[in-house]
């Protein structure tokens, strides 16, 4: 008896290890079998009925459906009509062997409905060997989940630049054997949302990024390639929030990547002493989005992806990050083919003199601050983590989520403010998906100057009085409206004229649209900011602290949610959103300043599941085009 069981879990071990369903469930199936066939555990006549392998068949049925459910503390128990039989009383040890093995049973039939074995979700990257993820639910997928690009940054790595990833220690530590990679990591150090929440969720130990392929493409596939980098203003984000796998299930012709980089003091911690490099870096976090970058440059053929064939994409400050990329200064270094940005967030780019009273603030919360800026940093990198998180709330509550820890002008791979650099045509002449929401904020004063002074405090009266006189309140049928114009236009919508218009003077293929489908969640008719990834991300409804909610899309969304994506990907494969565009969307044209074409993303209000364009496809008038180069005129006076 002690024999046959030992065998069956011995057999079990190297089945649920192989993640092989097949196998494993043959030998749990004739566990019962077996063991009731031993000599010294055999029922009478009479007794089986009450207990048969049969009976085992039904526990093994009834504890998937309570795994299923979620309850996974619920007890197995045997049911019987008949008084408890002389054999069983004797032999109750025995017994619970068999009951462990049904529930074992129950365990790995619900687990291999999660997963799929399959030889082809190895990838060796020629240091380590990963186990990607294929599930039932999305079974064309393989997803790699947090592979690590860089070093991981912490004790004196703490506030620098990412090291690159060193491939032997990856090695070393893997002792030959396959890295398991079917789980997301955990995410990088949250800040605070002003939420009544508290940052400080997550891990240092955070440079990973995602991967997301086709199942068994081959390395030589060289297919196009995605890579996302999430929003938060650069304080919070999860990318496990917004994940891909329905994107490559619906178009199984290109690799996505998401990218995991540091958020609030962590990566955008600056102070002037940083500018020669001896205590700390500037620009941390952006570093780490260029590293993620450099590592795919390197390792995404193993994965079937093309380098000379990526995209970037992001919303929010993953927005306001590629228009980064596009205007940072990276030599000769080429990391993407095309960008994509959503609701670009126009986040202040100071100077390092200007956060420097962050700095202060940060390094007395903790009890760091010394008049020796190497003894300062020297205490906040063997500051616990908790007592950086605190701090950081700290001075972020004092000043506003607004005015935080975000990228500076470091005069290494940002020379100047945005908005000049792109007037001026430095940036790098690559197709462009541009665009924003329909109401991206909110009115959030008494009137238009007060509501211009709360998102940038330094505005001069001069200042205020232009974006006065920019949003007259006889264009506006209420202040409230005027308000949410000016600051919507001002920190996130301007960036799409901006942009599309310098694209076009440089006859560089540029694309812009208006995101106006509200979240499935909200009981508001308008687009807020971030509406677009509620359908782009499977009811995606993020929280606080690394969370999110996923809701049911209903049939429709589901449609035009296949219609964003299929837009999206067209772009990544061919470098414009038409070519291989669902055939029921109506075509996408460029924007030029003589038509200013602009896409209305809208779900068919008449139930068609057909995007309709806007009016007559011309959306941008000459009224918000000027309106931003008045903002674009005031940007020095938006910086704090």
């Amino acid at each position: 008896m002690r024999t046959r069981a030992n065998y069956v879990l011995t057999r079990l071990y190297f089945a649920s290890y192989d993640r092989w369903s097949s196998e494993a469930s043959s030998y749990l199936t004739s566990a019962a079998t077996w063991m009731l066939k031993s000599e010294d555990l055999k029922p009478t006549n009479d007794d089986t009925s009450s207990f048969s392998p049969g009976a085992s068949r039904n526990i093994m049925i009834r504890h998937r459906s309570a795994l299923k459910a979620g309850k996974h503390q619920e007890k197995v128990t045997v049911h019987s009509q008949k008084a408890e039989p002389s054999w069983l009383s004797t032999n109750k040890q025995r017994i619970s062997m068999l009951l462990i093995l049904a529930a074992c049973a129950a365990f790995l039939q619900y687990h291999f409905t999660v997963s799929i074995k399959n030889d082809a979700a190895v990838v060796d990257l020629g240091y380590a060997k990963y186990l990607g993820n294929q599930t039932t639910t999305w079974p064309n997928v393989v997803s790699y989940l947090g592979l690590p690009y860089a070093e991981p940054p912490v004790g004196n790595q703490r506030f620098r630049s990412p090291l690159p990833l060193n491939m032997t220690r990856v090695a070393d530590e893997a002792t030959g054997q396959i890295i398991d990679a079917r789980s997301y990591p955990e995410f990088c150090i949250q800040g605070k949302l002003g939420r009544g929440d508290h940052g400080g969720a997550g891990s240092e130990d955070c440079l990973k990024v995602n991967v997301y392929t086709p199942v068994g493409v081959k390395s030589n596939a060289k297919l196009p390639v995605l890579v996302y980098i999430h929003g938060g203003g650069y304080v919070f984000g999860n990318p496990a929030n917004w994940p891909f796998e329905h994107w490559i299930q619906q178009s199984p012709n290109v690799v996505i990547v998401s990218v995991y980089y540091r958020l609030d003091s962590l990566g955008f911690l600056a102070t002037p002493e940083f500018a020669d490099g001896s205590v700390g870096d500037f620009n941390a976090g952006f570093w780490d989005q260029i590293e993620a970058l450099r590592w795919v440059q390197k390792h995404i053929g193993k994965f079937g992806g093309d380098p000379t064939k990526v995209t970037i994409n992001g919303e929010s400050a993953g927005g306001s990050s590629i228009e980064l990329h596009l205007v940072a200064r990276s030599g000769k270094e080429k990391l993407f083919r095309g960008a994509i940005a959503q609701s670009v967030f126009r986040t202040p780019l100071p100077t390092p003199q200007q956060q420097e009273p962050l700095f202060s603030a940060l390094a007395t919360q903790v009890g760091c601050r010394s008049a020796n800026v190497t003894d300062t940093m020297a205490c906040l990198r063997s500051a616990s983590i908790s007592a950086l998180a605190i701090a950081q709330d700290n001075v972020t509550e004092a000043l506003s989520g607004y005015h935080a820890f975000r990228p500076v002008i470091d005069k290494n791979v940002f020379v100047d403010f945005p908005t000049r650099l792109i007037a001026s045509g430095a940036f790098k002449n690559v197709p462009l998906i541009v665009g924003a929401t329909s109401n991206e904020t909110l009115a959030n004063g008494a009137d238009i100057a007060s509501a211009a002074r709360s998102f940038f405090p330094s505005l001069t009266d001069d200042g205020v009085q232009a974006i006065e006189e920019a949003y007259p309140i006889s264009s506006f049928a209420s202040e409230e409206l005027r308000q949410e114009t000016a600051t919507g236009d001002i920190s996130v919508r301007c960036a799409r004229s901006i942009l599309a218009s310098a694209w076009d003077a440089a006859h560089v293929d540029v694309w812009t649209y208006r995101y106006n489908q509200p979240d499935g969640t909200s009981h508001s008719p308008a687009a807020a900011h971030a509406a677009e990834n509620y359908m782009m991300f499977r009811g995606t409804h993020t929280g606080v602290n690394g969370t999110t909610t996923f809701f049911a899309l209903n049939p429709s969304e589901v449609t035009f949610s296949e219609e964003l994506i299929a837009y999206w990907l067209s772009f990544v494969r061919e470098l414009d959103p038409n070519s291989h565009k669902l055939a029921r969307s109506p075509i996408w044209g460029q924007y030029t300043s003589e038509k200013r074409n602009r896409i209305v993303l809208n779900a068919a209000s008449d139930r068609s599941n057909v995007i309709k364009i806007g009016g007559s496809h011309v959306e941008l008038g000459d009224d918000e085009l000027e309106r931003c180069r008045v903002a674009a005129s005031l940007v020095e006076q938006m910086q704090n």
